[in-house]
């Protein structure tokens, strides 16, 4: 798979149609959410930074959408998600199940609140 994309585009066209419009629909999640967030590449994914900071990230897998919110926006919904697979500061959401859409949003409005509050 090709790794030296430059944008959130380029790596989203990397996928299938169907976890492309899954891939979008998160992207849209977090632009809706962290308007003045500044979107970039880190780690090999698509990232979003506030401030100068990270803010979140995430990536396609086979099975899977990976989404990383730091160990902090974890934390803070640890309960909502205590039903997926997680490591520090990270969930995966099973491409074959509905993505919690909703859920995303409000870890991304936390970490844009804890981002600026820094």
């Amino acid at each position: 798979m090709k790794t030296d994309f430059k944008t959130a585009d380029e790596y989203i066209k990397l996928f299938s149609e169907d976890v492309q419009t899954i891939l979008e629909k998160v992207r849209a999640t977090i632009i809706e959410t962290a308007p003045d967030a500044m979107e970039g590449i880190a780690y090999g994914m698509p990232a979003y930074k506030l401030n100068g900071k990270p803010l979140v990230y995430f990536a396609a897998f086979k099975s899977h959408i990976g989404f990383y919110a730091t160990p902090s926006g974890h934390a803070e919904f640890k309960d909502q998600l205590s039903v997926y697979k997680q490591g520090k500061g990270s969930v995966q959401f099973p491409v074959d199940k509905p993505i919690p859409y909703e859920l995303i949003k409000q870890i991304v409005a936390f970490r844009v609140k804890e981002n600026t509050a820094k």
